[in-house]
């Protein structure tokens, strides 16, 4: 985490009025890694560095919100009682989906969202901001939901959801133009049902690529460390660290690597 605060303290700054504006992607392409610390601090010096030309995806800058820059992550994942969802990215189904609250703790701000695959492999989110009293498994939830997985997948939309893993983390978020990369740290994942938890090794951080196309500046950058994409969700691996009798399949070196403790 200390590591993830310096690389953004270091860059310039970015208002989320100009996030949105250059780079707010509710439809965009992955990609995923696992990125050890001292990696990331050369990583993002050189992705943030002012000299750095913008023919090349750069320099990137640092969302800034009232002078924070590293901010708190709060998410409940919704399931079904069997873990459809789960099942589902675990076999690779074609029609999947996630569905989240997620707190952004600094501000208060609430949203419901809906997270699924185009046919285009995109990453499409699906959001409703949400006010105190809402509750996400309430009626205008679940409507927002049905009405969602009916026009994007024709298919209803499951019943009986119930919390099934929670996850906070601290997150730092670099943009350029089309383009945004996220950097997680401290990441600790509990399931509701039980209270059982697991914290993700703090030699890594997760670094997450966002871009109308394939592949950015920063995913070429981080394949010329020797890094490649991880098959890694929080969810999907969070959910296989606290309970290994499920299978985690393509993701086990990911869970392992992230979770080493179990």
């Amino acid at each position: 985490m200390h590591a993830v605060g310096r690389a953004a303290s270091a860059a310039h700054p970015l208002s989320l009025a100009e996030l949105n504006a250059r780079a707010e992607l509710l439809a965009r392409h992955d990609n995923s890694y696992l990125v050890p610390v001292t990696v990331f601090e050369d990583f993002a010096a050189r992705l943030t560095d002012p000299r750095r030309p913008a023919g090349v995806g750069g320099p990137f800058r640092a969302l800034s919100i009232d002078g924070l820059r590293r901010f708190r992550y709060h998410s409940v994942y919704y399931d079904t009682p069997g873990l459809r969802t789960f099942h589902d990215h675990r076999q690779g189904r074609r029609l999947r989906f996630r569905v989240r609250e997620r707190v952004y703790e600094d501000s208060g701000e609430r949203q419901f969202e809906i997270k699924l695959k185009s046919g285009r492999g995109e990453t499409v989110k699906y959001r409703q901001r949400m006010a105190g009293s809402d509750h996400p498994l309430d009626g205008p939830r679940r409507e927002f939901l049905a009405d969602v997985l009916r026009r994007s997948y024709g298919i209803e939309a499951p019943h009986g959801l119930v919390p099934a893993l929670v996850t906070d983390y601290r997150r730092v978020t670099f943009v350029a133009d089309g383009q945004r990369v996220t950097c997680d740290a401290g990441l600790v994942v509990r399931e509701p049902a039980t209270g059982r938890e697991a914290f993700a090794d703090g030699g890594l951080v997760m670094v997450e690529t966002k871009t109308k196309g394939h592949l950015t500046e920063a995913d070429r950058m981080l394949n010329r460390y020797g890094l490649r994409p991880a098959d890694f969700t929080k969810y999907s691996a969070g959910t296989a660290a606290l309970r290994p009798e499920l299978g985690a399949n393509l993701w086990v070196r990911a869970v392992r690597a992230v979770f080493p403790r179990g």
